[in-house]
C-alpha cells in the first residue's frame, strides 16, 4: 500500500493494469444503446413503444407524459414543446412530462412486470396475427426480467465502467508522438462532456443549454458502447471511424 510521493500512484504489481477497472459517474442518466437500438428493441418491448418514439424522447426531440395527473392525455404520449408548455400551464403541479433518459428511467421504473405478464397471457388467448407475435415477444422479455430478478430501469445507466489501462494501450512513437487505442478518445469525449454538464448544473444554466449537453453526453456514451449503431460514426484522424467497445468484442469466440 505504498504510494509514490511524486505522482500519487500506488506501488503494486504490473498485472493490476490488466485487471483493475475504473468508473465514470455521470451527471445525468443515459440509456444503453444495445437495449434501445437492438433488434428487437428491448426497451421498446417493455414500454410497448416504438423505437422511433423512444429515439425522439432519448435525444430530446419530444416530451413524453410520465404522469398525466388531471390532464386529458394518456401516459407515454409524445408531446411537442408547445403542447407541453400549454398543459403545464393549465394543469400545473400534478402533470408531469419529461425528455431524455431520465424520463425513460421513470417510465421503466413504473412498469408492473407481474401485472403486464398476466395481461399479456390473457391477451394471447384471443390475439392473432401481428398482435400475437408482438404479445409473445413482450411476454418473453417481461418473463426474463421476472426470472432473473433484474429491474427494467437498469437499462438506463448512471455509472459507466472504464476498462483497465492495458486493454486500451498508449504507446510513444519516435519523434514524441503517441499512438493510442480509439477507446481512449471515446472515453475522453464522455469525460469532457460529463464535466461540462456538471459545470452547467453548477452555473444554473438555461434549460435548453443543459438539454443540449445531456443529448451530447448520450451521443458520446453511444459512440463508446457501439460507434456507428445510430447514424454516422464518430471519426478520428483521417476520417476513420473509431473502434468502440462493441467492435472490440465482435468476432470473439471464447477461449
Amino acid at each position: 500500500g505504498i504510494v509514490c510521493d511524486r505522482c500519487g500512484v500506488e506501488v503494486t504489481s504490473a498485472k493490476v493494469r490488466r485487471e483493475r477497472m475504473g468508473h465514470i459517474e455521470l451527471a445525468a442518466p443515459v440509456t444503453h444503446i444495445w437495449y434501445f437500438k437492438g433488434i428487437p428493441s428491448r426497451m421498446g418491448l417493455v414500454l410497448d413503444m416504438s423505437p422511433r418514439s423512444l429515439e425522439e424522447i432519448i435525444y430530446f426531440a419530444s416530451y413524453v407524459v410520465v404522469d398525466p395527473g388531471d390532464a386529458p392525455v394518456e401516459k407515454k404520449r409524445l408531446l411537442t414543446e408547445r403542447e407541453y408548455r400549454d398543459l403545464k400551464k393549465e394543469y400545473g403541479a400534478n402533470f408531469k412530462a419529461g425528455m431524455g433518459a431520465e424520463a425513460i428511467k421513470e417510465l421503466l421504473a413504473d412498469v408492473d412486470l407481474a401485472g403486464e405478464a398476466a395481461a399479456l397471457k390473457a391477451e394471447l388467448q384471443e390475439a392473432t396475427g401481428q398482435k400475437r407475435v408482438r404479445a409473445v415477444r413482450r411476454l418473453d422479455i417481461i418473463e426474463a426480467f421476472l426470472q432473473s430478478d433484474n429491474k427494467p430501469e437498469w437499462m438506463v445507466m448512471d455509472v459507466i465502467p472504464v476498462i483497465p489501462p492495458d486493454l486500451r494501450p498508449m504507446v510513444q512513437l519516435e519523434g514524441g508522438r503517441f499512438a493510442t487505442s480509439d477507446l481512449n478518445d471515446l472515453y475522453r469525449r464522455v469525460i469532457n462532456r460529463n464535466n461540462r454538464l456538471k459545470r452547467l448544473f453548477d452555473l444554473h444554466a438555461p434549460g435548453i443549454i443543459v438539454q443540449n449537453e445531456k443529448r451530447m453526453l448520450q451521443e458520446a456514451v453511444d459512440a463508446l458502447m457501439d460507434n456507428g449503431r445510430r447514424g454516422r460514426p464518430v471519426a478520428g484522424p483521417g476520417n476513420r471511424p473509431l473502434k468502440s467497445l462493441s467492435h472490440m468484442l465482435k468476432g470473439k469466440q471464447g477461449r
